[in-house]
């Protein structure tokens, strides 16, 4: 996808409204601009699998793991920041690291728009990672009458 988007020949400018965690890190910086509003996250981390199977596959596995890394890697390098440091880098992905807008401006080439509103997710797909900030992770009080909905969609048209 980075690839492809990369290659268009139109002016492509890349909104994170949210969390650009894992691969959409990466999809994300294919933006001839890339744009990160107030409360938005980047997630960089090292490529995982699940794997069934015996000794020879997941070294197998273990392999294509390292080489997937390698790949986002020049990602990565291709879209640091003047002046950041690639080292420092690396070791974020080794650990993997959840950056606020203004953490991941000072790595990559993301532009900061302190305008935007922040958008809610609700999700148990980050529960998989390790160092989800707990943030993301507490659900907070759902609403749980039609009223409660409505009342939160008329605020939302009204942002």
């Amino acid at each position: 996808i980075y690839n492809m988007l990369k290659h268009h020949t139109g002016e492509k400018t890349v909104y994170i409204d949210g969390v650009a965690a894992s691969i959409a890190s990466v999809i994300a910086l294919a933006g001839d601009k890339v744009v990160m509003g107030t409360g938005t996250t980047f997630m960089i981390h090292k490529p995982w699998a699940r794997i069934t199977g015996n000794s020879s596959e997941m070294r197998e596995c273990a392999d294509w793991l390292d080489k997937i890394q390698e790949c986002i890697m020049q990602v990565y390098q291709e879209n640091l920041k003047d002046g950041a440091d690639f080292e420092t880098v690396k070791a974020m992905v080794d650990k993997e690291t959840w950056l606020t807008a203004e953490e991941a401006a000072e790595y990559f080439n993301i532009e900061l728009d302190t305008t935007l509103e922040a958008v809610a997710c609700m999700s148990d797909y980050f529960k998989e990672y390790e160092m989800t900030p707990k943030s993301l992770t507490d659900k907070k009080d759902e609403p749980n009458n039609e009223e409660e909905i409505e009342k939160l969609r008329l605020q939302l048209q009204l942002m």
